[in-house]
């Protein structure tokens, strides 16, 4: 990458409803050691939930929070940051993957979204930067009818994954290795695709 760049590009991490815990603590890792900034908003405003709390984890997102309220939170994120004039990207999981998909319509430079199963909620979303989401095929709605409408879209790429929702999430039951390595290649291979088009722009 040139040297020119004044800050490093950020990737906006958002978390299930479990809040920002072991799993997001780890994907930034991850990300940081490939050469990402990385933020993660606790849109949840107290401590994580444990993962066998999920249904109250879930009733206190849709309670406290909503899906409106998370993204009114993340978009002034994204202003401020994009305003330092920085590539700012957008990835999440569960819920975060839905709010992630919704932030693909404003202005940031490519979004990640891991078995956001409530991006079905929202299918009338047409993104504005590169978008890569991952689903899981052992889940409570048909992915493969979801996965074969947002693909008619121009810039949204999908795959679905052998495996159940969570598949990401090395501290999760559900967790899958394998699932796990390759959509991380895919996610830094994308992500690294997209910074060094911009590094190359005039």
């Amino acid at each position: 990458m040139s040297g020119t760049r004044r800050e490093r590009s950020l990737v906006i991490a958002l978390h299930e409803i479990y809040g920002v815990n072991d799993h997001i603590e780890s994907f930034n890792e991850t990300l940081k050691k490939e050469g990402f900034d990385t933020l993660s908003p606790n849109l949840l405003g107290r401590d994580s939930f444990a993962y066998g709390q999920a249904e109250e984890a879930y009733a206190y997102f849709m309670r406290e929070i909503g899906f409106d309220g998370a993204l009114e939170a993340i978009k002034p994120i994204i202003a401020e940051n994009k305003a330092k004039d920085r590539r700012v990207y957008v990835a999440g999981f569960s819920i975060g993957a839905t709010l992630a998909w919704r932030c693909s319509e404003y202005e940031v430079d490519g979004v990640l979204g891991y078995y956001g199963s409530r991006i079905r909620s929202y299918p009338e979303i047409e993104p504005s930067c590169p978008t890569l989401l991952f689903f899981a095929s052992k889940e409570s709605f048909v992915a493969a009818e979801l996965a074969g409408r947002l693909k008619k879209k121009r810039n949204a790429a999908v795959e679905i994954l052998n495996a159940g929702h969570g598949f990401m999430n090395p501290f999760y039951p559900a967790y899958d290795s394998a699932a796990h390595r390759y959509c991380m290649d895919r996610s830094l291979e994308f992500l690294k695709r997209l910074d060094g088009l911009r590094e190359e722009a005039p």
